[in-house]
Parts: C-alpha cells; structure tokens; sequence
C-alpha cells in the first residue's frame, strides 16, 4: 500500500468517525427533544391541591394544561389506588380556556396511593407529564403556576375565620401576598396580608391567613376572594381562571 492510498485511508477512517458521532448527538438530541415536548409543551400538571377524606383515603383535584390545537382531544390522571393494584385512569373534564388559546382540565380522585401522572390524548397520540419520570408523589401541593390558592379539606374554618393557604413560586426574597375578598358582590372589598408559612420540597413558598370577619357572613354566598402575589413590580393573581373563589372552594367533597 503506497503512503498517498494509507494517507487516503486515515481520512476516510477520520470522516466516518466524525460523521458517526454527529449521527449519535442528533439521534440523542432528537430524543431528549421530543421527551422534553411530550413532557411541557402538550400537557402538564398545572396545580393540584389535596385533601383527607375518610378512612385514610386521600382526595386529589389536579388541574392540567394543555397545548394542542387538535379537535379531539381526552385528558387523564393516571394513578394507583392502592398498592398492588393496577394503574387506572379518571378522566379530566374542560375547566376553561386560558388567553393564549391553552386549556385548564379538572380532575378530582381519591386514592390511598401517592403516585399518579397525566396524559393527554390528542388525534390518537398520547403524550404525558409523568415529572420527568418520577410520577407525582401525592403528598403535597403541586403549583407550576406562579400562585395558587389551596384547598383545605376539614379545615374550612378555623377559630371563627376563614382559612386561607396559597402555594407560589419563589420569584424573589421581597414580595407581598394578599387575599382581597367581597362579601356584596364587589360593590366594596377588603385585603388581608398572608404571611409567610414555610418553603416545600419543590421550592415553592406556602403562605397563609385567617379572615376574622363575622362567619355568618363569610359563609353567605356572595363571599368571594382571590389571592394577589406582588414581586418584582410584576402582579400574579389567583383567581380561580377569572371566576373567582368562594366558600364552595372548601366544601368537603
């Protein structure tokens, strides 16, 4: 073999080497890409809230968030009532449909597991937001958005008040979180602080308070509230998608 033919070999050896590799990054970035999309951009957990019923059983209402322009479309949760017992599926109904063309899906379960995902079926194709592999553990509020208020099961209200938690993103150490509430329909309001509670798992913040106002009138029916998160110059409500929370919120279900 003559040292130009060698020469020429080690090149062709060389490029199909680097060829090979670039191969494997786009296969892999191919992948993760398309786990990313399935995982954030189509379906998601939007906020949950938990609550105990009887007998040890634990109650679940997940909102999810979609985004698929798709006319037929079916969102679940999937989830493990018990161990040992198969995964099943509770079917999430149309909440709303936020501004930017997105839509909010509710679904309320109970289950004695901790463990459930969700998926959304769009033309066919599945796609899910299962946290990155690890499922949804269940034991404690989940809140992508940057505010959320929670449901407190028993806990409706407490030493003549009425109890309020919100679960926010942590977007800054400076911040104020008020609850404004009604109790004529918005003819006049008031606001109450929340103050600081303790920080999660996932880095989220609980804050909390108590309305001391005259309960006969908190459990009328034109009490309503929404949450307000004030950090950075930027206003984050939670208002129940623009409906508002009212004392039907924290009925025992």
């Amino acid at each position: 073999m003559t040292t130009t033919t060698r020469k020429t070999s080690r090149i062709v050896a060389a490029v199909l080497t680097i060829a090979t590799l670039i191969g494997m990054v786009f296969v892999i970035g191919s992948t993760s890409a398309k786990t990313v999309d399935a995982a954030t951009d189509k379906v998601s957990v939007y906020s949950s809230n938990i609550y105990f019923t009887k007998y040890g059983a634990r109650t679940y209402e997940v909102f999810i968030q979609t985004n698929d322009s798709a006319a037929d479309q079916q969102v679940y949760v999937h989830y493990n009532y018990m161990n040992d017992m198969a995964w099943q599926d509770t079917e999430a109904s149309l909440y709303t449909t936020l501004s930017d063309g997105s839509k909010i899906w509710r679904a309320v379960f109970s289950s004695f597991n901790t463990k459930y995902a969700v998926k959304l079926v769009a033309n066919g194709v599945t796609y899910w937001d299962n946290n990155n592999g690890k499922d949804y553990n269940g034991t404690e509020t989940v809140v992508k958005a940057p505010v959320a208020s929670q449901r407190l099961g028993y806990q409706y209200y407490t030493l003549g008040g009425f109890r309020i938690n919100a679960v926010l993103q942590n977007y800054g150490y400076n911040k104020e979180v008020f609850v404004r509430y009604t109790t004529n329909g918005w003819n006049s309001y008031s606001d109450v602080a929340l103050t600081y509670n303790n920080t999660n798992e996932d880095g989220t913040e609980t804050w909390t308070t108590t309305i001391n106002d005259n309960l006969n009138v908190l459990q009328a029916g034109d009490f309503q509230y929404a949450i307000c998160y004030r950090v950075n110059g930027t206003e984050y409500w939670a208002n129940n998608f623009g409906s508002n929370y009212d004392r039907s919120f924290y009925i025992y279900q």
